[in-house]
């Protein structure tokens, strides 16, 4: 890129960037689970795994926001929870 296209793209206006919180949303709901599992006797939920992130296969880097949680019930049967953003 030469300068006159860095002065080009600096001064058009920016939008600000609107924050992804799945992370955050993604810990709680696993704590929320994994805390149910733990405590409450009566439990449907036998095993709660951890938070996995949307990663490319080969390089490891972040493909996006998306979290999932894969959860076991008492009879063995797997969920997967998914936390991903929604795009307006």
């Amino acid at each position: 890129m030469n300068t006159s296209e860095i002065i080009d793209v600096m001064s058009k206006p920016w939008k600000p960037i609107k924050l992804a919180y799945c992370d955050y949303i993604a810990l709680a709901i696993g704590k929320a689970l994994k805390t149910d599992a733990l405590s409450n006797y009566n439990s449907l939920i036998k095993n709660v795994g951890s938070t996995a992130w949307d990663l490319h296969p080969e390089e490891g880097y972040m493909l996006s926001t998306t979290k999932t949680i894969e959860v076991e019930d008492t009879q063995g049967k797997m969920y997967r929870v998914t936390v991903e953003e929604i795009n307006d």
